[in-house]
């Protein structure tokens, strides 16, 4: 689960190698001023893939943003995975987002679930039921239960999660990636304190989201 993290996220390397190897065929070929809209989608896939590393702040309690974007829902609910009633705090990343996935919590992880679904905007509610999904069931060393799910969006077509039942995640430890616009949604218990509001930015690892 260690990562060094680069300054292009692992993930992104083929793509940046394959769009930079056209641009300069290109550019030898037909002459660069052919080749400047491939640079352009050059820099666009850089900036999709930065992975910038983070300082994780507070405590054991402290719950942090699992991902880069802006809160789309807070609110309590039914988690759907752990059959409980619960707070959710919902993050929506856009495609000029970092879109490295970290965990919000240090704990083991009880359970991994998997969902084939839509593709439809991770903006809107519906997307948390209907869009292909990815959930981690996290067990701090408090004893709480948080659920992490990662939905794909309307372009994302991947989503990517390396943890799996028996790992454990330090808080703000990536731990998953989705590419291209999508939505990340974090269930809490309802004794939670949630530290953020609607339309706030919010930055992975980085951002505080709640407190248990």
């Amino acid at each position: 689960m260690s990562y060094p993290y680069p300054i292009i996220a692992r993930e992104g390397w083929p793509h940046v190698a394959t769009v930079a190897a056209a641009a300069l065929a290109t550019g030898w070929i037909a002459g660069w001023w052919w080749s400047i809209p491939l640079w352009l989608a050059a820099v666009f896939v850089v900036q999709f893939f930065r992975d910038p590393p983070r300082e994780i702040p507070g405590t054991e309690r402290t719950v942090v943003s699992p991902a880069d974007g802006r809160i789309v829902a807070v609110e309590r609910t039914q988690d759907p995975y752990l059959n409980r009633d619960a707070r959710k705090v919902s993050v929506f990343m856009n495609v000029f987002n970092v879109h490295a996935n970290r965990s919000p919590v240090a704990g083991e992880v009880k359970g991994c679930w998997y969902s084939a679904g839509s593709f439809i905007n991770a903006a809107l509610d519906k997307a948390s039921r209907e869009n292909e999904r990815n959930a981690l069931w996290l067990r701090t060393t408090g004893g709480a239960d948080v659920t992490c799910v990662q939905i794909a969006g309307l372009i994302a077509r991947r989503i990517l999660c390396y943890a799996k039942a028996g790992d454990r995640l330090a808080r703000g430890q990536r731990f998953g990636f989705i590419r291209f616009g999508s939505r990340l949604d974090v269930y809490l218990p309802l004794e939670a304190t949630v530290k953020v509001e609607l339309g706030q930015k919010v930055y992975s690892g980085a951002t505080v989201v709640a407190e248990l």
